[in-house]
């Protein structure tokens, strides 16, 4: 009974788009934002376009090839097409969910309302893992680039510690209408990078892992032969691709009107889907089993501090963005329903200021303890990614639909049959995922030469 009470108090709160009285905005998630506090809504769709983008194409796309190169071919391509359906529809949920129900502001707050606060507090501790985990990939990648462009300049320890102080610095930025004019940079940079390494393996004699000597084709296949436990990391190499979805309900709480999610979604998902066949077949294609994760590494070492030259920027907000995520769900969660979440008071800017440090320490321990950059996406899209794009959605739809109208009828027969489908496929794929993921980073960490603990070996070289 004081579950049932909790979920409706919360689904009783302020809901409806920002509304003005005397200089006050009303805000279902933000509660009373005061004149000279933080715009929360200030992003527009094409600033919310970006920032979905920003949290997807970047990392995700890196290892894309890798994938194909593991799965073969064509079923890289279905995969990757079914793959991004699925968590296409999901986002689309979310964007319906969040207009009947503003006072969401992520994923836990869906657990709040589907299972009360049991649920919420389960979603809210994978949540912030799953951000935390990005962050720290995100600088892993940031300390790849550093010593791809500097050959290798100093301990990459160091290079590690360096992206986690930039990510901290600039994710103290309180609103995403800000970082959203960063992310367009971002967006530009690791496109520019993945198009020059994918033009540069298509015109280029072979790839930088081949054989520089004598003849060389590229052993590309239409059908792999991976084991069990490679096919499940790969796939789930996959789902990382697009697992920016739970980060879709923070975007849309900071939009001037949710309304126009559907926009930005269709805009997101179109450019990302089109980047990732465009890179995943080309890339695989000219270099075979040859092909290197993080992929920008695939086409010599000339092309590879180009690329990471340009990639650099992106990488960087990429982790910025993780980290703000992560730290402003925290932060709303402990300063809701308090005059400290918008007004700027001592309270305010040491909490704030408090979340932000905190996981950037966390994402920075993470990226040193596990520096295997293919290993921890493929463990990231296992464990967090499948729980935080598949379940809560079908049961998201479940919950708006279960007594429609139209119930019993054949569309909404098909409708509910495709939402525990969904439910029972992310369940699969994160049990199997996280087996095949944690085979993956054994093997790594087995290897006479694999990645160490907080080492200053360069972690370029293997990419």
């Amino acid at each position: 009974m004081a579950a049932d009470a909790s979920k409706k108090n919360f689904d009783e709160e302020l809901v409806g788009v920002p509304s003005r009285a005397d200089g006050e905005v009303t805000d279902a998630v933000f509660g009373n934002v005061e004149e000279g506090g933080p715009d929360y809504r200030s992003v527009g769709w094409l600033g919310a376009s970006v920032l979905m983008m920003k949290t997807e194409v970047g990392l995700g796309v890196l290892s894309i090839p890798e994938a194909f190169n593991v799965l073969g071919m064509i079923p890289g391509i279905i995969l990757l097409l079914v793959i991004g359906g699925i968590t296409t529809w999901s986002s689309y949920v979310v964007g319906q969910f969040k207009l009947k129900h503003p006072q969401v502001y992520g994923i836990p707050d869906v657990g709040m309302l589907l299972f009360g606060p049991i649920g919420r507090d389960c979603l809210a501790v994978a949540f912030c893992l799953f951000w935390i985990f990005i962050a720290g990939s995100a600088m892993l990648g940031v300390s790849i680039g550093l010593n791809a462009v500097s050959t290798h300049g100093t301990c990459t320890a160091v290079f590690v510690a360096v992206a986690a102080v930039i990510g901290f610095s600039i994710a103290s930025i309180r609103t995403l209408g800000k970082i959203s004019a960063l992310a367009w940079i971002g967006m530009f940079s690791i496109l520019s990078a993945i198009f020059a390494v994918t033009i540069a393996t298509g015109v280029q004699d072979r790839p930088a892992a081949a054989p520089q000597t004598g003849d060389f084709k590229s052993n590309w296949q239409l059908v792999g032969s991976p084991t069990f436990a490679d096919a499940m990391s790969a796939i789930c190499s996959l789902i990382f691709a697009f697992a920016g979805v739970p980060a879709y309900f923070s975007i849309a709480s900071e939009m001037r009107n949710p309304h126009h999610y559907t926009y930005s979604l269709a805009m997101c998902r179109g450019i990302a889907i089109s980047t990732y066949l465009i890179i995943g077949i080309i890339v695989y294609y000219y270099c075979g089993s040859f092909v290197a994760s993080p992929a920008l590494g695939s086409a010599g070492n000339l092309m590879k501090k180009v690329s990471y030259g340009l990639a650099l920027p992106g990488l960087i907000v990429s982790t910025v963005l993780y980290i703000h995520l992560t730290a402003k769900y925290v932060f709303i969660r402990a300063l809701r329903n308090s005059k400290h979440l918008t007004a700027n008071t001592l309270i305010h800017w040491a909490s704030w200021i408090g979340c932000v440090f905190t996981t950037s320490i966390i994402a920075y321990c993470i990226a040193s303890g596990i520096p295997a950059f293919g290993g921890l996406v493929s463990l990231m899209g296992a464990v967090f990614g499948t729980l935080m794009c598949f379940q809560p959605m079908g049961a998201m739809w479940l919950y708006d639909n279960w007594n429609r109208p139209d119930r019993g009828s054949a569309k909404w027969t098909a409708m509910v049959s495709w939402a525990i489908f969904v439910i029972v496929a992310g369940t699969f794929l994160m049990i199997a995922g996280t087996y095949g993921s944690v085979v993956g980073l054994i093997n790594i960490f087995a290897e006479s030469d694999g990645s160490a603990a907080w080492s200053c070996a360069d972690n370029s070289n293997s990419v």
